[in-house]
């Protein structure tokens, strides 16, 4: 329970460099010498990351990945979605795949990730995250379970000053009672691409969306709950950890507290009832 501050080992991985020609060449040979024990040609696991300007951010995300605890064989791959900004740099002197997707979006970016990926599972993750030692592990028993064709995580916030973590505490809390509530008959609400996972031959079946819409994740989750089983990893220790930048875009704690809710309950009665069958390719996000 982090309810006054961030986990220690998140700050471990939040480098106090502004811009990418401050980053000294000693820190990539660090992450990337730790990076050499898990990294395979032939992985069971294939990480997707996203990104877009991301050239600090993307630094986090691949220390928090050399820092894991795990006995398989994972690839991380970086897809560049477009950057104007040093991320190129960044991920040009880090031991990863990557590749760069001219068509902007997630979705497209996701799609040409999986379409490289060489692993059986795939894990889905974002730029700006921190991941814990144990998430490959533990999204991966999810996956291994039978009948699941994809698994999805919780996520906190990194606090500020504007966002204390008292305040995303509370905002968490009952972010976890709905997604229980949503999680009974439509998973794929709370199926987020900062910390989701499924099985590459169903995601190459489905595909992502191809253009630049929001819930291109929770679109994939949907097209894969005809295969077989959604299920939601709970585990405390297995929360990934993310700037509360798409909060801040909407004002205020108490704006976005309002906002939430009142989403929440105008569609409550909805969570009861399965969404019917549909084409998630053409839908809006009305």
């Amino acid at each position: 329970m982090y309810i006054f501050d961030c986990p220690e080992w998140v700050n471990l991985h939040r480098h106090p460099y502004e811009y990418f020609n401050e980053i000294p060449l000693s820190t990539f040979r660090i992450i990337n010498e730790k990076l050499k024990k898990f990294q395979s040609v032939e992985p069971l696991v294939s990480v997707v990351i996203p990104t877009w300007n991301e050239e600090i951010s993307i630094l986090n995300c691949i220390s928090s990945f050399s820092n894991m605890k795990t006995e398989v064989p994972f690839e991380l791959i970086v897809v560049n979605n477009n950057s104007v900004d040093d991320t190129q740099k960044t991920i040009d002197n880090l031991n990863v795949r990557s590749f760069f997707q001219r068509i902007q979006g997630c979705g497209p970016a996701r799609q040409m990730g999986q379409e490289n990926a060489k692993g059986k599972y795939i894990l889905l993750a974002d730029a700006d995250c921190i991941y814990p030692d144990c998430w490959i592990d533990t999204m991966l028993e999810g996956l291994k379970q039978q009948k699941v064709v994809c698994v999805y995580g919780r996520y906190s916030f990194i606090g500020d000053k504007n966002f204390t973590r008292p305040k995303l505490f509370f905002y968490e809390v009952l972010k976890d009672i709905i997604s229980e509530l949503r999680h009974v008959k439509r998973p794929y609400l709370n199926a987020f691409g900062m910390s989701m996972g499924y099985v590459r031959t169903l995601g190459l079946e489905v595909g992502f969306v191809n253009h630049n819409i929001r819930g291109e994740d929770g679109r994939l989750c949907f097209d894969l709950m005809k295969y077989g089983k959604i299920i939601q990893i709970r585990s405390r220790k297995n929360r990934v950890w993310t700037y509360p930048r798409t909060l801040q875009l909407e004002g205020g704690f108490r704006k976005v507290l309002y906002d939430r809710i009142t989403i929440e309950l105008k569609r409550f009665l909805t969570m009861f009832s399965s969404h019917p069958p549909h084409n998630t390719k053409e839908s809006s996000n009305d």
